[in-house]
């Protein structure tokens, strides 16, 4: 279910309020819609044996985001061969929207490793559009943005200024949380593993707030490795939080963690693996981490070119 109710550090500034007006109106796009949509039926098509498989290769995937992301940033790899070549949940943490087109870059071509991710933000930009277009590899999700819970939460609480806002979110922007969708990508999840492809996801369900710290995971991550029997490979993303041209980027992979195939899970069995992939994730992420000096040049126009 959404987390409408769950606590929020969002100050809602004019910046962030201008935010949530974007993404309503993202929300209410019917070329947003149709991108999700479309990228439904062709996974259905997919488990049902029919259609033809429009992704393209993992080749040419990685090709073109490394042409694309490396032009504008240094991005150091560590522990890359962690990945295994098999199917695999890649879990990372989330503090911008450059990650899933980071990471892209960066992972072999094989297993072909799908993003799952937040459908406002894969499909809200015509480049974006046709760049996932043609490359294919996207699972999308509708949530509601922490900023979104954020003015709900502070229109209950008597921000009459922003009833109007709340109630547009709650009527008209898709939150994911009914059983119909919630089945609908667990469908998709488990058609793509048995495929032997790979996921790639951000356990955290929001954007992080600060390099080094982590969001508590949500359960989603864990139920799809017990479920499939794969692995869970823990990823640290560094840097992204503010960008700016040339600036250095880290991706880090940690050692997988195995998992048996469950037909029934247990409440404690899911727990248990849940806490063992925050603490990996959190062994590698920074502690100590510092902006690094001198001229951040194009900061403005990088940071919101991914919005």
């Amino acid at each position: 279910m959404p987390d409408r109710d769950r606590p929020t550090d969002v100050s809602l500034t004019p910046d962030v309020l201008q935010r949530v007006a974007e993404g309503i109106e993202a929300g209410q796009s019917e070329l947003i819609r149709w991108s999700v949509r479309e990228a439904f039926e062709q996974f259905e098509q997919r488990a049902a044996g029919a259609g033809c498989d429009r992704r393209a290769s993992g080749q040419l995937r990685r090709w073109v985001m490394r042409l694309f992301i490396l032009t504008l940033f240094r991005v150091e790899v560590e522990n890359l061969e962690a990945v295994p070549a098999q199917p695999a949940i890649l879990a990372a943490n989330h503090l911008g929207h450059l990650d899933p087109f980071l990471l892209l870059a960066k992972l072999p071509p094989e297993p072909y490793f799908y993003i799952l991710g937040d459908a406002r933000t894969l499909y809200n930009k015509w480049w974006k559009r046709w760049v996932l277009s043609w490359a294919g590899g996207v699972i999308p999700l509708d949530r509601w943005w922490k900023e979104e819970i954020a003015v709900m939460a502070a229109a209950a609480a008597g921000r009459d200024d922003l009833a109007e806002m709340a109630k547009t979110i709650e009527q008209q922007v898709p939150s994911g949380g009914d059983v119909r969708s919630l089945r609908q990508i667990d469908r998709t999840v488990e058609t793509v593993l048995t495929d032997g492809d790979g996921i790639l996801l951000f356990p955290e369900g929001r954007l992080g707030s600060q390099e080094g710290k982590l969001y508590p995971l949500k359960r989603g991550t864990v139920l799809y490795a017990l479920r499939n029997g794969v692995p869970i490979v823990p990823v640290a993303i560094v840097g992204t939080q503010d960008l700016y041209l040339g600036k250095k980027l880290t991706i880090r992979f940690g050692s997988p963690l195995a998992f048996q195939q469950r037909d029934r899970l247990k409440r404690l069995e899911i727990d248990a693996a849940l806490e063992s992939l925050e603490e990996a994730m959190r062994q590698l992420l920074p502690t100590d981490y510092q902006e690094p000096p001198g001229p951040k040049l194009f900061r403005y126009l990088l940071n919101h070119l991914f919005w």
